[in-house]
């Protein structure tokens, strides 16, 4: 099945395992197993994955606003792992999501309530201490959008989420020294608090592009090392602080130009 959204040309590809990929443009922005909504196939979603198991216990309802919707991955993931949950979605492209749900339909009563607004002007929407988490997974071709790594964003996130919730942003670097993602922490650890960034080794060290999750809150996040051990790849945790170090945080009046994934990266 595909349609042109948009984003782009959305296209749903069925899996020799069962599962489904939506591609945009060729590029995979999803992957989803209808019959096991808990099976998360995509290696960064995994980890997004460990810091939602860690924060909050399963089978308990959570309040979650994702900004960035997709084939809706995550909260398919949530909404089994804790029914009942309160999920918002902040996908822009209605044709998109429009397509999503007659491509891959959601279970009856998921919770997860799609609103067609930007993750900019949807956080504004929301109620202050109204969120356990927020969860930050937009791109547009193939770059997280600039203003949503800013201190004004970031901004947002902290006046929603409740007094220990938490932020989880997947963003993506792999220049040497790490220049975005050193400055998204030090806005991120500014706006919202202390935390930590997951990726893989090679990331950190500024020898390949890739998914970096940075994770932050007003309260001690939890431990994700044995997490980060027990994944396949594995990956390493390192305090949000040491890695932003004295980068400057992010501002609108900046227009910082985000880095692009070279195309090789994530398609396939």
């Amino acid at each position: 099945m595909e349609r042109r959204t948009a984003s782009g040309l959305a296209a749903v590809e069925a899996q020799a395992d069962g599962t489904f990929v939506l591609r945009v443009d060729g590029s995979p922005q999803s992957q989803v197993d209808l019959a096991d909504p808990g099976h998360l196939s995509f290696e960064y979603m995994r980890r997004i994955g460990d810091v939602v198991d860690a924060v909050a216990p399963r089978r308990q309802p959570i309040a979650v606003v994702h900004v960035g919707g997709a084939a809706l991955s995550l909260p398919r993931y949530v909404a089994v792992t804790r029914p009942r949950s309160r999920q918002i979605v902040l996908e822009p492209d209605e044709d998109l999501t429009e397509f999503v749900r007659e491509a891959l339909p959601l279970p009856k009563r998921s919770g997860i309530k799609v609103r067609p607004v930007s993750g900019r002007a949807g956080i504004t929407e929301l109620y202050d201490d109204s969120m356990d988490l927020v969860i930050l997974d937009a791109f547009e071709h193939e770059a997280v959008p600039a203003n949503l790594v800013t201190a004004e964003f970031f901004a947002e996130c902290a006046r929603v989420l409740r007094p220990t919730g938490v932020l989880i942003a997947n963003l993506i670097d792999g220049k040497a020294g790490l220049p975005f993602i050193r400055r998204t922490a030090a806005t991120v650890a500014d706006s919202i608090g202390a935390g930590v960034v997951l990726a893989e080794r090679k990331i950190l060290r500024g020898k390949g592009f890739g998914n970096v999750i940075m994770v932050a809150s007003r309260q001690p996040v939890p431990d994700l090392v044995d997490a980060g051990r027990r994944a396949q790849p594995p990956y390493d945790v390192m305090p949000l602080q040491e890695l932003a170090g004295k980068a400057a945080p992010l501002t609108d009046a900046e227009g910082y130009l985000t880095p692009r994934a070279p195309a090789s990266v994530f398609r396939s």
